[in-house]
């Protein structure tokens, strides 16, 4: 889908910059030229969608739909929706402000962010390819069980006042369309500002994230882990969610990654932990997320899903030694 885009990147580091093919800083640029254009693609198309699919549904009956009766249900429906949207982080935020925006209680939406970017079906293909089908559904049902269990965390703890108040008020005006007699052009004008406004607040948080990512990304040596996260070792699980977040990327993309550090003697319970921090605490989400919420609710975010990762982390260790 994106092949024409890595072509550009490629043109632009290699014959317009003149950087030489092969080397880190090559590696470096091209993943930023790449994933910048890349989010921002995904970026406005995947608000525009949201946006134009929201003019045909009240915010009543999406809030319904994913808050039920039972709160447990909507922090399931809202994992199983992130499953089936395999976005990367940064642009599984567009569809956590949809959520917020038309009224989905704020737990179930993080539900829905862990989720979306951590577990896909590219990653459990690729999983079961180079592990095995057991390591793939155990990865699976951690994935779940961490995004639900985060959602259900951060909702109880009521920190709907540490999320931007211009969401709130989008949320206001959205629950004022009238899906019923808005023609194609005026849904359609509606979705393009809608996206252009999201998109003007939070393009420069893209590439300063993504500029760091690909920092890393090509000046990280991969035996850096391996060295100092070896089976012995009682802190690997924390130190590789800790390394893991700068390194953007998304589940097929590092899942080589995890594949060659496994195979350097880092416990396998290890390196999903690191898969898993990679793919669900990113640092470009972080600075995303910056825009729309204050930093005590993404240091909470950050905290109870990591807690949660190093947990599975461990228990991988001691399932699968």
């Amino acid at each position: 889908m994106f092949y024409p885009l890595e072509l550009l990147a490629k043109w632009l580091t290699y014959s317009v910059f003149q950087i030489a093919p092969g080397s880190v800083l090559g590696g470096a640029v091209t993943f930023f030229i790449f994933d910048t254009l890349k989010i921002f693609i995904l970026l406005f198309v995947i608000i525009f969608i949201v946006s134009f699919v929201r003019t045909y549904l009240p915010p009543e009956k999406v809030r319904l739909f994913l808050a039920r009766k039972n709160k447990l249900t909507g922090h399931v429906l809202a994992s199983l929706v992130g499953i089936v949207t395999p976005f990367c982080s940064c642009s599984a935020v567009p569809l956590f402000l949809g959520f917020v925006e038309a009224g989905v209680p704020l737990g179930v939406t993080f539900s829905f962010l862990v989720a979306s970017p951590m577990i896909n079906e590219v990653a459990v293909v690729l999983l079961f390819g180079l592990f095995g089908w057991k390591i793939a559904v155990l990865y699976i049902v951690s994935g779940l069980l961490i995004s639900i269990i985060s959602g259900l965390i951060i909702g109880r703890m009521k920190v709907e006042h540490l999320v931007a108040d211009f969401v709130w008020k989008n949320k206001n005006k959205d629950n004022q369309v009238d899906e019923n007699r808005m023609t194609w052009q005026e849904r359609g004008d509606y979705a393009l500002n809608y996206a252009w406004n999201i998109f003007k607040k939070v393009w420069l948080y893209i590439v300063i994230g993504v500029g760091i990512g690909a920092w890393i990304h090509g000046y990280v040596p991969a035996d850096f882990l391996a060295s100092y996260a070896g089976v012995d070792k009682w802190y690997a699980v924390p130190l590789a969610v800790l390394i893991g977040i700068p390194l953007y990327s998304n589940a097929a993309g590092v899942i080589p990654l995890v594949s060659a550090l496994t195979e350097k003697g880092v416990a396998i319970g290890t390196t999903l932990a690191f898969m898993m921090a990679v793919t669900a605490l990113s640092l470009p989400e972080f600075m995303i997320l910056k825009r729309v919420m204050k930093i005590k609710l993404i240091v909470i975010f950050a905290s109870v899903v990591g807690l949660g990762i190093m947990l599975i982390g461990y228990a991988f260790n001691l399932i699968l030694k």
